[in-house]
């Protein structure tokens, strides 16, 4: 039987055997290297939807735009549209600076585009429903539309008159929703703006009746897409130019909170993933070093052994990382474009996330498993064959310090005295949790400006509203690997523990004692962890924080901390009262034998 063939099948076998253990490192390892690549792919998927829209639109390469007006701008306008870098132009038109209401009394700022009944061959939006733009109706840009909650068939009403919305489009020639205005009515910045278009009739018929802002606009086709910026520094006339590369730049405005907060993310969850799972590593050492000593014994070499110890888990590390490639390449889309501006999905994680995401994975197989696999293969074969009881050490102070405290917490102390560095890795997993639950109680607390006339909340921040969802979601799956690591704690501390604890038994401690006992052995680490992770988390959110922020009150950062150690209390009593019944002759046969 060849090598190969031998480590898969011992690999197989021995899944079969711990399919829990398995699926729990399966779980911690695709939800780390999901997240993390769909940190690292949201640029990628970014440019690649927008890359996509602006082919489906016939995207400008350059749109140049003007608040004034007079014949110095026409003719400026007339000149770029007949210089020698430039193959087409499409314009130039009205940009009309209005105010916006629904049925349901929800007003924004909107810019109208007066546009052809018939688009050309530059800056075609495309309708996704409805028609194009009709006399009397109006067109409204997906992202906005959405955000207003109207379709096609709905009226709005436009600098006081009602128009039926006609269509739904998306446009690569503007930034997304909420940055449609480019430039404000005189020339400055202007935030917070959906996108419409009407007939060009029907856009000067608004502009002159309300005696409304207008922007002279012209798109311009380049012969060289990627020369913007020489174009724009060889003809320094005063008009404003966005480039497309800066247009495309700006989708990613949206996710500047997104990208770290999904990438520290995945950071902790490979940080819970590696002290899960080796603490697993932990409890089956025993079985490892029993099956290395057997491998041993039957002629196999120091390598084979190591790989066999290894391979399953490797294998698991990259089973997971392949599934959470998958989930990151079918997620990114919705993640990297919250505003339905832009169209197409995107490629998958490039060939740098890939590789980010797999040396994580094996990053966790390896930091888990590694200890346990060293042990094994340094333990002589009579000895890992025997597997003689570990024997304490005697810490007098330690005894003396425990005879004067209650049993529970006794059994309690004594535990978790014995595998100090087990304790450590409980009060990480612990501050790790709390850290991702104050950096979500920061986000929210953040006070966001709405997208409404008045700054209020009648259209919702999308910025704010995005970091908060995945915010949410990392904290969520942060929240769940906290609890199986507890779980697991718990139960491989009293599996380890059981002749003690049936030591303890016949020395008169009853079953609720023990379950105690197990219990504040996750407890005692918790407690500093739980603590720790308030001013840790903080400071992490002030790592990524730019400008002026707002610090949650402080009840909510310790009762996010106090609320932490109930729940770890909550999760440790089930394994913990388990471990605490099962009958002393069936626990002190089994741990002689």
């Amino acid at each position: 039987m060849g090598s190969i063939v031998l480590v898969a099948r011992l690999v197989l076998a021995d899944v079969r055997r711990h399919q829990v253990q398995a699926a729990m490192l399966l779980l911690a390892v695709t939800v780390a290297t999901a997240t993390m690549a769909l940190g690292l792919s949201l640029r990628g998927v970014s440019d690649a939807m927008y890359e996509q829209t602006r082919a489906a639109t016939a995207g400008p390469d350059v749109v140049a735009l003007s608040g004034d007006t007079g014949p110095a701008v026409t003719s400026a306008l007339a000149e770029l549209a007949d210089a020698p870098e430039v193959t087409a132009h499409h314009g130039p038109y009205q940009v009309v600076y209005a105010d916006l209401t629904t049925r349901g009394s929800t007003s924004s700022p909107v810019v109208v585009q007066g546009f052809a009944e018939t688009p050309g061959p530059l800056n075609r939006p495309l309708v996704t429903s409805g028609r194009w733009v009709r006399p009397g109706g109006a067109v409204l840009e997906r992202g906005f539309a959405t955000a207003l909650g109207v379709g096609v068939g709905d009226h709005v009403t436009i600098a006081g008159r009602s128009y039926p919305v006609a269509g739904i489009a998306v446009t690569a020639a503007t930034s997304i929703y909420p940055w449609a205005a480019q430039i404000g009515p005189y020339g400055g910045p202007s935030d917070y703006t959906g996108l419409a278009w009407m007939t060009r009739a029907d856009a000067r018929a608004l502009a002159s009746s309300r005696d409304l802002p207008v922007t002279t606009a012209l798109d311009l086709k380049l012969r060289d897409p990627a020369a913007t910026e020489s174009f724009i520094d060889a003809h320094r006339v005063p008009i404003t130019f966005h480039s497309w590369q800066f247009t495309a730049g700006q989708d990613m405005v949206i996710l500047r909170n997104s990208q770290p907060i999904l990438v520290v993310g995945s950071w902790l969850l490979g940080f819970l993933a590696v002290t899960g799972i080796a603490v697993l590593a932990a409890g089956r050492a025993v079985a490892q070093t029993r099956r290395a000593g057997l491998l041993k014994a039957v002629g196999a070499t120091p390598g084979l052994i190591a790989t066999v110890l290894l391979a399953e888990y490797l294998a698991l590390a990259l089973a997971g990382d392949a599934l959470g490639l998958v989930i990151a390449h079918l997620t990114a889309p919705a993640v990297a474009s919250p505003t339905a501006s832009r169209i197409g999905g995107a490629a998958g994680p490039d060939g740098a996330t890939v590789v980010a995401a797999t040396v994580l994975a094996v990053a966790v197989a390896v930091l888990s498993a590694l200890r346990p696999t060293l042990r094994a293969m340094r333990t002589a074969t009579v000895r890992a064959l025997s597997a003689p009881a570990h024997q304490p050490r005697h810490r007098p102070w330690l005894t003396a310090l425990s005879a004067l405290l209650p049993t529970p917490l006794l059994l309690g102390l004594r535990l978790t005295a014995r595998r100090p560095g087990r304790a450590v890795l409980q009060a990480c997993s612990t501050a790790t949790t709390v850290i991702g639950i104050v950096a979500l109680l920061v986000i929210g607390a953040q006070p966001e400006r709405g997208y409404g006339l008045d700054g209020s909340s009648a259209l919702p921040n999308l910025r704010g509203e995005h970091d908060r969802r995945v915010m949410l979601a990392v904290t969520v799956l942060l929240i769940a690997l906290a609890v199986v690591n507890t779980i697991t704690f718990t139960w491989t501390t009293a599996m380890e523990a059981r002749a003690n604890v049936a030591i303890a038994r016949t020395l008169g401690a009853t079953p609720s004692q023990i379950s105690l006992g197990l219990s504040t052995a996750q407890l005692l680490p918790s407690l500093p962890g739980a603590v720790a992770g308030v001013p840790l988390g903080i400071g992490l959110c002030a790592m990524f924080t730019v400008g002026k922020w707002t610090l949650p009150p402080s009840s909510w950062l310790f009762g996010a901390a106090l609320a932490t150690l109930v729940v770890t209390a909550a999760l440790t009593a089930l394994p913990a009262r388990l471990a605490a019944r099962r009958p002393v002759a069936q626990a002190l046969s089994a741990e002689s034998t």
